[in-house]
């Protein structure tokens, strides 16, 4: 059996683990990221995941999700927001590879979510679906035949800085933009809104948490809409925290855009929420891996 460790480095967590070559978790961990450290210290945590199992068992490979735009062929952060200081221009890839003679590949992880859901998830079978993942901000993918669609400067699918009425889509239809907008609704600055939160009162018949759930889905189908009329997917899977709530969105969501979408696209067009949630990052940065090697 071989092994090989797969990271996802989030803004808020790393999660890591063992994946042997069937594609299967031996073990899996996570730790904060503490973005605010900078990128250099998230390598620096990077090297000590690998020193931790180096000694204890051999990694035919290193396979890595990040954050941020990224140069899967040089493995090189491109750009990164404002969330993880100085990350820009951190060469995982030849770092790794120089420091430890383990071959590694990092791909964005909006792409290997999209990647592990086409694979072995929800869009599996698919000839093209396109993944949305709904969080602190707004990210997306598009997948062709189980590959990545990376546009001429690996910066295809940002769909997040797309700009709509009433600002970028990840400002409108975010999980950020949920709490926001129930915060303003209700005036309550004190209390500690989240997502799990809000849709708990909203199940228990808060007016103000439906309504502003209601809105951030008519914002979000609009940006969906606008997504199936240029690319006119198979299937559209919708991934992030907030997407644990199927049983809520899903009527939503599908009522809504059956209203913005023209019947022969409506019609041909499948919603699916992701099947491996926090598991989809590790699990596509093996997969991309594995494509590399």
């Amino acid at each position: 059996m071989e092994y090989y460790l797969a990271v996802d480095i989030g803004g808020t967590a790393i999660k890591y683990g063992l994946i042997d070559n069937e594609g299967i978790f031996f073990e899996r961990h996570e730790i904060d990221t503490e973005a605010h450290l900078g990128g250099e210290a998230i390598l620096d945590k990077i090297y000590q995941l690998v020193k931790k199992y180096i000694n204890v068992i051999e990694i035919k490979g290193i396979a890595i999700s990040s954050a941020g735009m990224i140069d899967p062929v040089k493995g090189e952060i491109l750009y990164s927001g404002p969330q993880i200081p100085n990350y820009a221009g951190i060469q995982f890839k030849s770092l790794l590879e120089e420091k430890f003679h383990i071959p590694c590949e990092i791909e964005n992880d909006v792409n290997c979510a999209g990647l592990a859901e086409s694979i072995s998830g929800a869009s599996k079978g698919s000839k093209l679906s396109f993944c949305l993942t709904i969080g602190t901000g707004i990210g997306g993918c598009l997948i062709q035949n189980n590959k990545i669609f990376h546009g001429s400067s690996y910066s295809a699918c940002e769909v997040g800085y797309i700009p709509l009425p009433g600002g970028a889509f990840q400002d409108i239809a975010s999980t950020t933009a949920l709490v926001k907008l129930v915060t303003e609704l209700t005036g309550d600055k004190s209390s500690e809104w989240n997502g799990h939160r809000i849709f708990l009162e909203a199940k228990e018949g808060n007016a103000l948490c439906r309504s502003a759930i209601s809105k951030i889905v008519e914002n979000l189908t609009v940006g969906i809409a606008s997504i199936c009329y240029i690319v006119n997917p198979e299937i559209v899977v919708l991934g992030g925290g907030i997407m644990a709530q199927e049983d809520y969105l899903r009527p939503e969501i599908e009522i809504s855009l059956k209203n913005l979408l023209v019947s022969n696209i409506a019609e041909k067009t499948k919603i699916a929420f992701a099947h491996h949630k926090n598991d989809a990052g590790m699990l596509g940065a093996y997969y991309h891996f594995r494509s590399k090697h």
